[in-house]
């Protein structure tokens, strides 16, 4: 089955105002980066995802994805997460795509092998739209969808619900698929203290993230989230 994965990105200027209160601009920036192309290395080793498109209105999200088998595909109105999703589900439709794998630019922790056995299962058992949770059990963090135009992706708060109660309005064959590598969505200082823990337990994973939160814990170790170290000591930074 023909899969695209389509990630919606918006500025990184623009990202995560939610930690504007611990972070500034430069650092949100170099943190949103660092995840962006953490989640763009993972997609290229999914085993069955045949192409990756990124919707974006940023010049400089556009540039670093430019000469890296990606699609670029214009975000002029910015209108929002689920209005760049639908840009991208009718470049899919377009394209003669069978299928499309939504997903954020803030999941670094994204384990390839998850994802391809998440392509594996729903095509095996039928399931025609595969809703993956965030770690609160309320949002949303990724959609898989056969045939893309088969739901409307509905992201922001309680969007679980939304998309289940669309699916079987719809009459679509659908799942709650908790995927654990793709649950950890970064919004919130607290989500960054998590990502801080797991990625102190976790070696070899989100490289480019890893060393952005180094940096930060570098220049400014008073705004480590709940007393916690952005990073674990000793990592390189790669920023």
């Amino acid at each position: 089955m023909r899969t695209i994965a389509i990630v919606p990105m918006k500025s990184f200027d623009a990202a995560k105002g939610r930690l504007s209160e611990m972070l500034g601009v430069g650092s949100r920036h170099a943190l949103a980066h660092a995840m962006f192309s953490d989640v763009l290395a993972v997609l290229r080793r999914v085993r069955g995802l045949n192409a990756i498109a990124v919707v974006t209105g940023d010049h400089e999200a556009e540039a670093t994805v430019r000469g890296e088998r990606v699609v670029v595909l214009d975000d002029e109105r910015r209108a929002g997460q689920s209005a760049a999703a639908l840009i991208g589900i009718r470049h899919a439709c377009a394209a003669d795509f069978e299928r499309v794998l939504l997903v954020p630019g803030d999941t670094p922790l994204m384990d390839p092998v998850a994802i391809g056995l998440l392509l594996e299962r729903s095509e095996a058992d039928g399931i025609e739209a595969a809703i993956v949770p965030d770690r609160h059990g309320t949002g949303t963090n990724a959609l898989l969808i056969a045939p893309p135009e088969a739901l409307e992706p509905s992201f922001g708060p309680g969007s679980l619900d939304r998309h289940v109660e669309a699916a079987r309005h719809a009459e679509v064959a659908h799942r709650v698929e908790p995927v654990e590598s793709l649950m950890h969505d970064i919004d919130t200082p607290a989500d960054l203290a998590d990502l801080s823990a797991i990625l102190a337990e976790q070696r070899g994973v989100a490289p480019r993230t890893r060393g952005a939160l180094r940096q930060i814990e570098r220049l400014r170790p008073d705004a480590s989230p709940a007393g916690e170290p952005l990073a674990p000591a000793g990592e390189p930074a790669h920023v």
